[in-house]
C-alpha cells in the first residue's frame, strides 16, 4: 500500500478519498486554488499545496503544477477524483512519466473511452449493443445536420469528449438543430477543450442504467451490479439508486457481462462505469444500448457501496498498488436498497439556475461516514442508515467557479419502500440557509407518484412537473405561527428581571392584540395574536385560528401547538426573515414593517440583469430589435454550464451594456428594454 497520495481534486470527492486513506493510514496531500484556501478538503488532508487562481483553468486543470506538488511532498500516487483531470489521458501519461502512480486506468484506456465516437466503434467490435447514430470524425455543421435527418428526429447531440450533461442537447426538429449544435460545441470546448460532437437517435422513454466495473493488473475484471440514474434535469443526474427497480436477473446478467466485455476491450484497470440507455418497450420488454464508459469513480458510487458493504476507494488504492481484486464475481452479494440525492445550490423553479452565497446554516441528519448494510435484524439508529458526503461546512461560500453540488445524501433500507421513507426523513432533516437549494424539490420528486411506483425514465421530472415546481411545501398558517413563535421567544430572551420589561401583553382590563404582517412567497399575509387573561395566547392566520402554545429547549427547534396541530419546526432568523423547516416542508417568511415600507415606489422596470456571476457568451439581439416575452436574448456561462437569459416582457432593445467575453457580477445590468 502507498505511504502517501496526492488528491488532485476538491470538494466532497477529495474529502471522500481522504477519509478512506485516513482509515488505511495512508498520508494525504490536498491541492487548492485561491478560492479554496480554507476549504474543507484542505483541512481533511495531512498536507496542502497551493496551485493557482480560482478558475479551474488556473489551478485544478494545471496538471503540471499538480505533478510538481506530488514530487515536492513525496507523494507516490495521484488520485484524480472525478471531473477536472480524472479522464485526461495526457495527465494520466504525465503521471506515469514522472514515476507517479495514476489511481485509475492506464492512459490508453482513458484515451480509448474518452472520445465517445471512438469508444462506440470499439464497442461495436466487442459486440456491445449501440444506439443508432453518427460517431465519425466529420464535424461540418451541414453534414451533421444531414446525419440527424438520416437518423430521424428527435436526436441527441453529445460532446464527444464530454460527460455530466455538458455539451448535450436534445433536438426535436430540424429547425432547431443549428442553434443547438452551436451551443453544444461552445459548451464542449469550454468544458473539455474539444468541440467535437456525435449524433444519436433520441430513445423514447429511456432509462439510464449503469454498471460498476472493476479491473486489476492481474487480468481480473468483474461487475458490481447496477445503478439506475434515470431521474435527471438538464441531462444531469438528480437521484440515483441501486439496484435498479424492476431489473430482471437475466437482464442484469447480460448487462453486467456486456460491461465487462467493454472494459476488457480496452484492458481496463481500476474503477469504471459502463453506462447504458435502456429502452422500455410494450409488455415490459427492455433493450439496452451502450452509451459511454466513464473511466473513473462516479459521483453516485456510494449507493453501490451501501448495497455491497464495500469501500470502492479502498479497492482503487489496492488495485493501483498492484494488489489483485479482493473478491471474485461469485462472492459479490447485494443487500437491500440504497438511494442517493444530489443536494445542489440552485433554483428548481427558475430552470435550475445555479445559486451562489454563504452557507449561513448548514445542518444535516445524523449520519455515518460510511454506509454499509447491517446484518438482518440489527438496529443501529438513524446514523447507521444515512450518509452525507460533502465538501463544505457551515459558513463556507458556494462560489461561481465550481460545480453547484453542496452534498450527496445517501440512505439504505431493507427494500426500496424503506429507503424512500428514510430519504424523505433525511431530506426533512437537511436545513440550509443562504443560497437557494433543491432540497424541497427533491422531497417533491421522492414523493411523486412516478418515483414512488418506480415508473422511471429520463423524462420523469417533465412528466411530474405540475406537482414538482412552484409549490408551497409548508402551509401559511404553520409558517406564520413559527414566525410569531420565534418573535415571542426572542422577546422573552431579552426581558429583564423588573416587571416593566416584560412583553407578555398583560393589561388590567381588556385583551391585548398584536397584528403581524408577512411576505410569504410574494404574497402579503396577516396574523393577529391575542394575549388572554389566563396567560394563554390565541392566534388567527387567515381561516386558521386557535390557541397557540410554544415550547423550546433554547435551540432553533420549536414545538408549536396551533389550530389542532402539533409540529416541531426549526426556525433560523436572518433579520426580519425566518427560515422555517419541518416534517411537512420548508418556508421563508418575512416580517413586514408597514411604517418602514410606507412610501416605497414601484420596482424599476426595463432592466435585464445577470442572475449570477459569470461570463457573457453571446447576445441574440441588437439595439433596436423588437422582442417578445420569453425570447432568448443572451447566453451566459457560469458554474461550467451555459444559461439562456430570456426577455421578461415584450419590448424593444434600447441598449446592450456588455459584449461577448465580458465577466459580469450578479445583478449587473446586461441590457435595457423599452416597453412597447
Amino acid at each position: 500500500m502507498f505511504q502517501k497520495i496526492l488528491i488532485a481534486n476538491r470538494g466532497e470527492i477529495a474529502c471522500r478519498v481522504a477519509a478512506t486513506a485516513r482509515r488505511l493510514a495512508v498520508g494525504t496531500v490536498a491541492v487548492y486554488s485561491d478560492a479554496d484556501a480554507r476549504a474543507k478538503h484542505v483541512a481533511a488532508c495531512d498536507e496542502a499545496v497551493h496551485i493557482g487562481g480560482s478558475a479551474p483553468r488556473d489551478s485544478y486543470l494545471r496538471w503540471e503544477r499538480i505533478i510538481e506538488a506530488a514530487r515536492a511532498t513525496g507523494a507516490q500516487a495521484i488520485h484524480p477524483g472525478y471531473g477536472f483531470l480524472s479522464e485526461n489521458e495526457e495527465f494520466a501519461q504525465a503521471c506515469a512519466d514522472a514515476g507517479l502512480v495514476f489511481i485509475g486506468p492506464p492512459a490508453s484506456a482513458v484515451q480509448a473511452m474518452g472520445l465517445k465516437a471512438q469508444s462506440k466503434q470499439l464497442m461495436e467490435k466487442a459486440g456491445v449493443p449501440l444506439v443508432p447514430g453518427y460517431h465519425g470524425a466529420n464535424q461540418d455543421a451541414a453534414f451533421l445536420q444531414d446525419q440527424a435527418g438520416r437518423i430521424g428526429y428527435p436526436v441527441l447531440i453529445k460532446a464527444s469528449a464530454g460527460g455530466g450533461g455538458k455539451g448535450m442537447r436534445a433536438v426535436e426538429k430540424a429547425a432547431d438543430f443549428e442553434a443547438a449544435l452551436a451551443s453544444c460545441k461552445r459548451e464542449a470546448a469550454g468544458s473539455f477543450g474539444d468541440d467535437a460532437v456525435l449524433i444519436e437517435k433520441y430513445v423514447q422513454r429511456p432509462r439510464h442504467i449503469e454498471i460498476q466495473v472493476f479491473g486489476d493488473t492481474h487480468g481480473n475484471c468483474l461487475w458490481l451490479f447496477e445503478r439506475d440514474c434515470s431521474v435527471q434535469r438538464r441531462h444531469q443526474k438528480v437521484l440515483e439508486e441501486a439496484p435498479a427497480p424492476g431489473m430482471a436477473p437475466e437482464l442484469r446478467r447480460r448487462m453486467g457481462e456486456a460491461a465487462v466485455a467493454a472494459a476488457r476491450a480496452v484492458d481496463y484497470v481500476g474503477a469504471g462505469t459502463v453506462e447504458f440507455i435502456v429502452e422500455q418497450r410494450e409488455g415490459g420488454k427492455m433493450d439496452f444500448f451502450f452509451m459511454e464508459m466513464n473511466t473513473r469513480l462516479q459521483v453516485e458510487h456510494p449507493v453501490t457501496e451501501a448495497i455491497t458493504g464495500l469501500d470502492l476507494v479502498e479497492w482503487q488504492l489496492r488495485v493501483a498498488a498492484g494488489e489483485p481484486l479482493p473478491l471474485k464475481q461469485d462472492q459479490l452479494r447485494m443487500h437491500g436498497h440504497a438511494i442517493e440525492a444530489r443536494i445542489c445550490a440552485e433554483n428548481p423553479d427558475n430552470n435550475f439556475l445555479p445559486a451562489t452565497g454563504t452557507l449561513q446554516v448548514y445542518r444535516t441528519p445524523p449520519c455515518a461516514e460510511f454506509l454499509h448494510p447491517l446484518p438482518l435484524g440489527e438496529g443501529g439508529g438513524e446514523g447507521r442508515r444515512a450518509r452525507v458526503d460533502s465538501g463544505v461546512r457551515e459558513g463556507d461560500a458556494i462560489s461561481p467557479y465550481y460545480d453547484s453540488m453542496i452534498a450527496k445524501l445517501i440512505v439504505h433500507g431493507a427494500d426500496r419502500a424503506e429507503a424512500l421513507a428514510r430519504l424523505d426523513r433525511a431530506l426533512a432533516q437537511t436545513h440550509i440557509v443562504g443560497p437557494a437549494t433543491n432540497v424541497q424539490f427533491l422531497r417533491q420528486v421522492v414523493r411523486s407518484e412516478s418515483f414512488a411506483k418506480a415508473d422511471l425514465d429520463t423524462a420523469l421530472i417533465q412528466r411530474e412537473a405540475p406537482s414538482l415546481f412552484h409549490r408551497r411545501s409548508m402551509p401559511l398558517p404553520l409558517a406564520a405561527a413559527a414566525a410569531v413563535a420565534r418573535t415571542l421567544l426572542d422577546e422573552k430572551a431579552q426581558e429583564g428581571r423588573d416587571p416593566f420589561s416584560r412583553r407578555d401583553g398583560w393589561r388590567s382590563h381588556g385583551v391585548a392584540t398584536r397584528r403581524f404582517e408577512f411576505d410569504f412567497d410574494g404574497e402579503r399575509a396577516k396574523a393577529e395574536l391575542s394575549y388572554l387573561h389566563d396567560g394563554g395566547l390565541f392566534l388567527a392566520v387567515g381561516d386558521a385560528a386557535g390557541p397557540l402554545v410554544v415550547d423550546t429547549d433554547g435551540s432553533a427547534c420549536i414545538d408549536i401547538r396551533f389550530a389542532g396541530l402539533r409540529e416541531r419546526v426549526w426556525v433560523y432568523a436572518e433579520g426580519e426573515t425566518d427560515h422555517v423547516f419541518g416534517g411537512r416542508g420548508a418556508a421563508t417568511i418575512v416580517s413586514v414593517d408597514l411604517l418602514a415600507h410606507a412610501g416605497e415606489g414601484q420596482a424599476e422596470t426595463g432592466r435585464l440583469t445577470a442572475p449570477m456571476p459569470g461570463k457573457v457568451v453571446s447576445f441574440a439581439v441588437q439595439a433596436g430589435d423588437a422582442v417578445r416575452k420569453g425570447q432568448a436574448l443572451a447566453v451566459m456561462e457560469a458554474m461550467k454550464m451555459e444559461h439562456t437569459i430570456a426577455a421578461p416582457a415584450d419590448g424593444t432593445v434600447a441598449e446592450l451594456l456588455y459584449g461577448p467575453g465580458d465577466q459580469v457580477a450578479e445583478g449587473a445590468e446586461l441590457l435595457r428594454l423599452a416597453a412597447t
